[in-house]
């Protein structure tokens, strides 16, 4: 198989889909793959790494996109649909639900599709989410830290406080991977940290993980709306694999929060949780102000520390990619359960439900798809 390596074109977006040991091992299983010059720049590997790695350097994207499958970190922006075509199989981050344009682009050109997002065993992890999770969830409160500066716009706290003076108060929305993150780290600059989430089990989970350094409160409209009273920063960490993000705080618990706080929404990339979050933002201009607080919705965060988040990213993604370089794609598909629910669009179907209710588009389930 060619396998072809994108340079990304997202605003700052610095991550590649593979370092140069992941290019070895696939040259070593007999592959071809094709990388486009300076797709690794971003993360401070040159071509020549690639080279020696066994890549063929090729000089702009349609040599790449001619691939049988291209590896990508993020998704496709419209510039890039005019490389799709028929049983074309691309491997990246997609969150469809978001982006009605490049779901029918997709499916209209007949492109196999598969998320990293979506990848999902038995036990209904998500194994290629869960490391850009934890960079993002991370990034969320030392982000959150900086903006909350007199400087950057924020109200001038100093999360950790000093002995006679209050520590600040973070707000997570959400337990799961980006939440736990976000509130290990707040915890660590001293914040004072509450965690929202709408499971029980995870709350206690999340009690023992922290033990006293957390509050823990049930996830509801009461409970959220109060929490918000008092926080000088707030992340939205809530994912529902494969659908829009839900909108949880409204424009009316943003307005009751105190001036100059923050915001730092890390669903962005699937629809956001702010009702005044109805924008996404770059690195390049990463905050905007409404009802007097900041708000941060880079979608793609983690691709400002890439060269933790390229390496964190391809130890996950690598196994997954053998997989489907080394076996026909229906073959795959019907013995591996994660990578079959994986798949977004094959062969001109839409075969995600959760992204075909959000979008009200005609779904077509994978099984029906293969033969």
């Amino acid at each position: 198989m060619i396998i072809g390596i994108a340079k990304e074109i997202k605003n700052n977006e610095n991550r590649v889909a593979l370092p140069p040991s992941g290019v070895f091992d696939l040259v070593s299983q007999g592959h071809q793959v094709h990388v486009e010059t300076q797709a690794g720049a971003g993360s401070a590997i040159p071509d020549e790494e690639y080279a020696e790695a066994g890549a063929t350097i090729v000089p702009d994207a349609s040599s790449v996109w001619a691939a049988d499958m291209v590896m990508k970190v993020k998704e496709p922006l419209p510039e890039e649909y005019r490389y799709f075509r028929k049983d074309l199989l691309l491997f990246t981050y997609l969150h469809l639900a978001a982006n009605k344009p490049l779901t029918e682009a997709l499916v209209k050109s007949g492109v196999n599709a598969i998320a990293y997002e979506n990848v999902q065993p038995a036990d209904h992890s998500l194994p290629l989410l869960a490391p850009m999770s934890e960079i993002a969830g991370r990034m969320a409160s030392q982000i959150g830290a900086n903006y909350l500066e007199r400087v950057n716009g924020g109200k001038g706290i100093l999360l950790s406080g000093v002995p006679g003076v209050r520590r600040g108060n973070v707000v997570v929305i959400g337990g799961g991977v980006v939440g736990a993150n976000a509130a290990s780290i707040a915890i660590g600059l001293g914040a004072n940290v509450t965690i929202l989430d709408v499971s029980v089990p995870r709350l206690k989970e999340l009690d023992v993980m922290f033990g006293n350094s957390i509050q823990t409160m049930l996830s509801n409209r009461y409970n959220i709306q109060e929490a918000l009273k008092t926080a000088d920063l707030v992340v939205g960490a809530v994912l529902i694999p494969g659908h829009k993000a839900p909108t949880l705080v409204t424009k009316e618990m943003v307005k009751g929060m105190p001036d100059h706080s923050v915001i730092v929404d890390v669903a962005i990339d699937q629809g956001g949780i702010f009702e005044t979050v109805d924008k996404v933002t770059t690195h390049d201009d990463p905050t905007y102000v409404k009802e007097g607080v900041v708000h941060y919705a880079v979608a793609n965060m983690p691709g400002a520390v890439p060269q933790t988040a390229t390496y964190a990213l391809s130890n996950s993604t690598l196994a997954y990619a053998s997989l489907l370089a080394n076996h026909p794609l229906d073959e795959v598909l019907k013995n591996n359960l994660a990578l079959r629910r994986g798949v977004n669009t094959f062969s001109g179907h839409l075969t995600l439900e959760a992204v075909a209710k959000d979008l009200e588009m005609p779904h077509t389930p994978i099984e029906e798809c293969l033969h």
